[in-house]
């Protein structure tokens, strides 16, 4: 069954790819591609979103959900197998939907019904949709609002580093200021002192100098 139901509701395109989109789709598809372009993305966002498009994976959940809630008797998934029989013959839209529906009748089918019955599978796929939205919120929490937390958190540790780096920038060039003083002062304290030690071994010198002088005469004199 579940292969049948591929086989109706996907399609070869011209190139023999494998596909379920009509032309109104594709349209679609090309102008929301179209409409994404034109919107400024978001200078943060690296990342490029693509439009979506078919996935194999996603088909087959879908279609396994209509065929476990597949109806009893004549409906819509018979009518539109007939309506797939009827694709590669001579006939426009309108005589193929009325063939495939004298073919029905003789099911017992009524054009209620096969509306009713098609409601129905719309109903199996909108709550795959509800389950698949609240599987992909998980999802998204998982892999993107805890990262997004951690974001904040890191935001808040960086802005609070660079403020200590800031204090520390401020310090620097404060203890800097004060090394450089410290230097002077040094360098002036040195000068003052061989100063005064220069001063000290002249005045010294001068009169021990005076006193051997004296020596030397009392020996040359004083006899």
């Amino acid at each position: 069954m579940f292969d049948k139901l591929k086989s109706i509701f996907i399609i070869e395109d011209e190139t023999g790819k494998k596909t379920n989109k009509t032309e109104q789709e594709k349209a679609a598809d090309s102008k929301a591609k179209t409409s994404r372009e034109k919107t400024s993305p978001n200078p943060k966002v690296k990342a490029t979103v693509s439009t979506g498009k078919v996935s194999s994976k996603f088909m087959d959940v879908l279609l396994k959900a209509m065929e476990a809630n597949n109806l009893d008797g004549f409906d819509y998934l018979e009518f539109k197998h007939s309506l797939k029989s009827l694709e590669k013959m001579p006939m426009d839209e309108q005589t193929r939907f009325q063939s495939a529906y004298a073919m029905a009748q003789t099911m017992g089918a009524s054009p209620d019904h096969l509306v009713k019955t098609a409601n129905h599978y719309i109903r199996v796929l909108l709550q795959e949709e509800e389950k698949f939205g609240q599987a992909l919120s998980n999802q998204k929490t998982r892999q993107i609002g805890d990262k997004e937390q951690k974001i904040k958190q890191m935001e808040a540790l960086i802005k609070e580093k660079n403020s200590r780096i800031e204090e520390l920038k401020a310090d620097i060039q404060k203890h800097t200021k004060e090394m450089e003083k410290m230097k002077t002062e040094i360098s002036n304290a040195t000068v003052k002192v061989e100063s005064t030690k220069n001063d000290f071994h002249a005045s010294f010198n001068h009169l021990v100098d005076q006193i051997k002088k004296d020596i030397e005469n009392m020996k040359n004199y004083l006899k």
